[in-house]
């Protein structure tokens, strides 16, 4: 028995020793893309106005709206939730990704002058034309990213996705100074896929499994109705308000709006993006191993909205420093926007785990169903909003997101057995931890609107006061990611002297 014991936590350390590490490779490949994107945001924005961005902003939308509907069919979550993976069940999902990838492309290029004279904008033909370039690329890169993503060979995709990343930049702010106006970074992102494919193929070298096959077609397609449902609801539902505005105001509205939420979402990219690459596979890890997922998922929100919070509260209160220093002074009518949607935003500490969890117990389907509960009343009231301006739809997000994060708690309830009461136990330290972080914050906030400090010493300062006050909230309430963090700085000590070329190298 002791023996048993001894193995199994043996097993569990070394499961969470891979976690760890894997989220360390994934921390910087996000890092570094996160670093990529705030220079290339910063320059743009001084290169580009708010109007251009809007353009740009609306052909993401309507590409990465048509691309959803059918890219989860093959896509990588099949590829990783799959227990056991065949050579059969890649080419197959390979094989109807590039045939569903192709189809989207070809559709794109026959609608293109539709949709931009639905938006009375000329310029979204030729964009929209450039973007749908990507998905002919989508199918090679996805399939190879799922499979290094499984393996948990997250160091390698780091270097793939920086080197697409800084391909972005280049071409990007290179076609800005010469004048491309929005077209700089639709040829920019195809630019990076181009980078992105050529770096991945360069590493995987087995191109065997990107043989054509139709053989697993049918669990596939199963797997792929469902997460395509999931898929095309929340990306439409997160892409709608910019297509609202372009249609019923103007594309400068859309260009304010989509700057703020780019500032909004910045803890996506520091601290979700960074987790979403190793969520999937380490639940569907847990569950193989026979781990309790109720305690597993109240143990993740516990440790997310210690951080979630408190981050969105900061950028919250310092909103006006931030952008003055990021965009610029002509972009300051962006800060009561980011301040409404951080404030909403709140809401979803456990957003990134809702799908994953879903699809570990086995039911992607209500997945799909909580998503036609929540999403279609949200986007009525956000279509209503956006008849009464930029402002309105913000204000909106306080209404929607929190009922879309009660629904889909709700559903991962009902599979793992917890209680609202279990929710409200597992946050009420991160809610001191929030609150002692605004405190600090909110004077050095105080400071820079009075005018007393300037906007860069007064966000430095706001950074110091909060991190500070962020340690302190953490030791008061004992919370478990102190505990998390220590492990992290014990784990990189350990890692450091590995990392340092031995003499004889030298």
């Amino acid at each position: 028995m002791a023996g048993d014991i001894q193995v199994r936590e043996q097993r569990d350390g070394l499961a969470m020793s891979s976690v760890r590490r894997s989220i360390l490779f994934s921390a910087v490949d996000r890092y570094g893309s996160l670093v990529l994107f705030l220079v290339v945001t910063a320059v743009l924005s001084r290169l580009l106005s708010p109007t251009e961005f809007g353009v740009y902003a609306v052909v993401n939308a309507v590409t990465a709206v048509i691309g959803a509907s059918f890219q989860e069919f093959g896509g990588g979550n099949y590829l990783i939730q799959k227990r056991d993976l065949s050579p059969a069940d890649i080419r197959s999902a390979f094989t109807i990704s590039l045939g569903i990838s192709v189809a989207i492309a070809l559709l794109l290029f026959v609608l293109a002058g539709a949709l931009s004279d639905l938006f009375a904008q000329d310029g979204l033909k030729k964009g929209i034309e450039v973007s749908a370039l990507n998905f002919f690329l989508a199918p090679f890169s996805g399939t190879i990213s799922a499979l290094l993503r499984r393996d948990m060979k997250f160091g390698t995709l780091a270097i793939c996705n920086f080197a697409a990343g800084v391909a972005v930049a280049v071409v990007s702010i290179g076609l800005a100074i010469a004048g491309f106006s929005y077209m700089a970074p639709v040829w920019g992102a195809l630019a990076g896929s181009v980078v992105l494919t050529l770096t991945l193929l360069a590493s995987h070298r087995d191109f065997d499994a990107l043989r054509p096959s139709l053989l697993k077609y049918r669990e596939i397609v199963s797997f792929g109705l469902y997460a395509s449902g999931v898929s095309v609801i929340n990306v439409f539902y997160n892409l709608a308000p910019q297509l609202f505005l372009a249609r019923i105001l103007d594309f400068m509205s859309v260009g304010l709006y989509s700057r703020a939420i780019n500032l909004t979402q910045t803890f996506d990219k520091l601290v979700t993006q960074v987790l979403n690459p190793v969520i999937m596979p380490a639940i569907v890890a847990r569950r193989q191993a026979g781990d309790d997922l109720k305690a597993v998922y109240l143990e993740a929100i516990e440790l997310l909205s210690a951080a979630h919070w408190p981050f969105l509260i900061f950028v919250a209160i310092m909103a006006r420093p931030i952008i003055a220093i990021w965009l610029g002074e002509t972009w300051l009518e962006v800060v009561s926007l980011v301040r409404l949607l951080c404030i909403a935003n709140m809401a979803l500490f456990a957003a990134c785990l809702s799908y994953p969890m879903l699809v570990a117990v086995g039911s992607v389907r209500d997945a799909l169903v909580s998503s036609f509960i929540s999403l279609p009343p949200s986007l009525l009231v956000i279509f209503g909003a956006s008849f009464f301006g930029v402002q309105a739809v913000a204000a909106s997000a306080v209404l929607t997101l929190p009922f879309q994060a009660a629904v889909a708690i709700y559903f991962i309830g009902r599979h793992l057995g917890f209680r609202p009461t279990d929710i409200i136990r597992a946050l009420m330290k991160s809610v001191v931890v929030t609150a002692v972080t605004a405190l600090g914050t909110s004077g050095c906030a105080a400071l820079t609107e009075a005018g007393i400090v300037t906007p860069l010493a007064g966000l430095a300062s706001g950074l110091c006061a909060a991190a500070l006050c962020w340690s302190l909230g953490l030791l008061l309430t004992g919370h478990p990611l102190l505990h998390q963090l220590h492990l992290a700085a014990a784990s990189l000590a350990r890692a450091a002297p590995k990392l340092r070329p031995s003499r004889s190298a030298l």
